[in-house]
């Protein structure tokens, strides 16, 4: 499929698509006439970096992890002994940051209900 195909499909742009192939995310092959050709497998890979992105992984960090999940994907590439197993403490850190922000943000939220609720009773004492 083209690139602008793909764009539809996952809803990246296309200067998006162009970035990840740079950065050796997306694997492409070329046409005669030197357009990127993108393969069914692309469409997942690049809803899979754009998930990654949604959680704050950097790109760097996005390579190592599709280089662990498609290994053709790293042997298209100068980058070899990328080792998996050094994913997890990646995962493991983000999940302790995402456990932090969730609580600081149910933190806020309860700061945020004790005084809608003091508004609340304000407002009713004003009527009586």
């Amino acid at each position: 499929m083209k690139i602008s195909q793909l764009a539809d499909y996952t809803g990246a742009s296309i200067r998006s698509i162009r970035h990840y192939e740079s950065k050796g995310l997306l694997p492409v092959s070329r046409l005669a006439n030197n357009y990127r050709e993108f393969d069914e497998s692309s469409v997942e890979s690049v809803r899979t970096i754009q998930l990654y992105l949604g959680l704050g992984l950097t790109i760097d960090q996005i390579r190592d992890i599709m280089y662990c999940k498609y290994p053709e994907i790293q042997e298209a590439t100068e980058n070899k002994g990328i080792y998996c197993e050094e994913l997890m403490q990646v995962y493991e850190k983000k999940r302790m940051q995402i456990i932090e922000q969730r609580k600081t943000l149910n933190e806020a939220q309860q700061k945020l209900e004790v005084q809608i609720d003091l508004l609340r009773r304000n407002r009713e004492n004003l009527k009586d």
